[in-house]
């Protein structure tokens, strides 16, 4: 997993690139989430680990620095959010814009694509507090006592926001005939 202690420089540098390779991707995502902009994601991302650069001998204290970094993405996207300036910027990017398929043929590949897509569209479509535990439960695979943590609510709270959040989704499928169109001819 990661270097819990960094004695020289170079350790330390070590252990954040090893926390950058382990983590980047997934708060990235994480970030795109919440702010539908890939390049303002990657800006909110590279701000969290020179924070944890700089608090580095408190991170290492932590349980898990893992949820702790899940947490200072989540709260940096809501300060962005919170700006006037990110409110007055109109953003239209693709879902998926850096997402890596298969290789599966071009029809079954094409098909695939505007199917996860769509469900990307629905799932980002939801209200923001069920969006978030929906992301991290599925895409990030976080457990219910890591997302309380992350959104600063009680583990009870998480379920019923998930289980709330998944009937949102399946009735905003249902409207838009997802369900029927994904699996017509299979």
């Amino acid at each position: 997993m990661l270097i819990k202690s960094a004695g020289n420089h170079s350790e330390e540098e070590r252990w954040l690139s090893e926390l950058m390779d382990e983590l980047g991707e997934r708060l990235t995502k994480l970030s795109f989430s919440y702010l539908k902009d890939w390049g303002k994601a990657q800006e909110v991302v590279q701000d969290v680990f020179l924070t944890c650069y700089k608090k580095r001998h408190q991170a290492l204290e932590l349980n898990s620095i893992e949820s702790w970094l899940y947490r200072v993405t989540v709260n940096r996207c809501k300060d962005v959010l919170r700006t006037s300036w990110f409110k007055k910027v109109i953003i239209n990017n693709d879902v998926f814009y850096n997402q890596k398929s298969g290789q599966p043929s071009p029809e079954i590949a094409s098909i695939t694509k505007s199917e996860n897509e769509k469900l990307a569209q629905l799932v980002l479509s939801l209200p923001m507090k069920y969006k978030e535990v929906i992301l991290l439960f599925y895409y990030d695979d976080l457990s219910i006592e890591e997302i309380s943590y992350v959104v600063k609510s009680n583990p009870n709270t998480v379920k019923t926001r998930l289980r709330r959040g998944r009937e949102a989704l399946l009735k905003n499928m249902e409207r838009s005939d997802f369900l029927e169109r994904s699996y017509e001819g299979y």
